[in-house]
């Protein structure tokens, strides 16, 4: 099977499109026919920790590989459907379309992938066309986990989504307009249209304007922008018993969420990964995509081959939502 091959560190030019064997499903696992999948600031970082905060960078060194990614296959996010299934799956049939997510064991750059059964896997939602649904684990997960899981956002709350056109940003919006918050967004001039279309409640632009100086006090602040803020800025516009969600923190932030878990009423909240990664929550996301309460944000997609170029566009800084890769089979047309 064709499959995108990782050895050594460095620029997207690194990824090289190989023939690989194709896996064979055990027992309890399923084989996932992939049809797309997407390139993600942690696919970045297990390239060539692109985007690793600061104060992280030997840490990221000891799970992704001291000098060579340990994982050569990457790709965390996929949309498909089950080719075959082992002789113990009895959650999935051969022919079911299906969406998830692997961050622990990658390889969702390539033609088929296995799984057991019990991963985080579920069913595509019949709405959605194959590469918007392969682009929502990353992000709206990262973003249920914060918002819901560690801030318990609620009816009524006034949230404030920092890179709001991101892939992480496009999904907190709509997440927290789920559960009912007034939500603000904050991104650049180029992308105001995009975000209004969101359905927020109110859009600054940073160009223009300081969110930390502008007098307005926020329940959550959830930031997604890698260096651009810090909860020593934001303390002021949290209101009392508020969360500074650092969703792209480093060690300082990690330090600050230790220390906020003793003293004072005003928390950060520093972490996710893994601990995103829920089958429960996967389920709870394709009940808002199927209700119209969450939609995809695709910017564009590129064929697998051209996996390079799609992630040159991506570490540009100016996509708008999220970046599709298709995945194209030798019996299809």
């Amino acid at each position: 099977m064709k499959a995108i091959v990782c050895t050594r560190y460095g620029p997207p030019e690194v990824l090289q499109l190989r023939e690989v064997p194709k896996p064979i499903p055990k027992d309890n696992e399923v084989l996932i026919k992939i049809h797309a999948t997407s390139v993600t600031t942690g696919d970045s970082n297990a390239r060539d920790f692109v985007y690793i905060p600061p104060g992280l960078g030997l840490l990221a060194r000891l799970m992704l590989g001291i000098t060579k990614p340990k994982k050569s296959m990457l790709g965390s996010v996929f949309a498909g459907e089950i080719e075959a299934v082992g002789k113990d799956v009895k959650l999935f049939n051969v022919g079911d379309r299906i969406f998830g997510g692997d961050g622990d064991g990658m390889g969702a750059y390539a033609e088929y992938k296995c799984m057991s059964e019990d991963g985080l896997l579920a069913a595509k939602p019949a709405n959605l066309t194959y590469e918007e649904a392969a682009v929502i684990p990353f992000g709206a997960l990262t973003s249920l986990y914060f918002l819901r899981d560690r801030a318990n956002v609620r009816n009524g709350q006034k949230v404030l989504v920092n890179g709001a056109s991101g892939g992480v940003g496009t999904s907190a919006v709509q997440i927290a307009k789920a559960f009912g918050a007034e939500v603000t967004g904050v991104c650049s001039t180029r992308n105001l249209e995009l975000v209004t279309s969101l359905g927020v409640d109110k859009v600054i632009d940073y160009t223009k304007e300081d969110f930390t100086k502008n007098g307005e006090s926020y329940d959550i602040i959830l930031d997604t922008a890698v260096g651009t803020t810090s909860f020593s800025k934001c303390k002021k516009s949290l209101s009392q018993d508020g969360f500074y969600l650092a969703v792209a923190g480093g060690l300082k932030d990690l330090f600050q969420m230790l220390w906020t878990s003793r003293i004072g009423s005003k928390k950060v909240i520093f972490g996710g990964g893994g601990a995103c990664e829920k089958k429960e929550n996967l389920f709870f996301l394709k009940e808002l995509l199927e209700s119209g309460k969450l939609k995809p944000v695709l910017d564009r997609s590129y064929p697998l081959e051209q996996i390079a170029e799609a992630f040159n566009y991506l570490e540009k800084g100016q996509k708008k939502g999220n970046v599709a890769i298709t995945v194209k089979h030798n019996d299809e047309k």
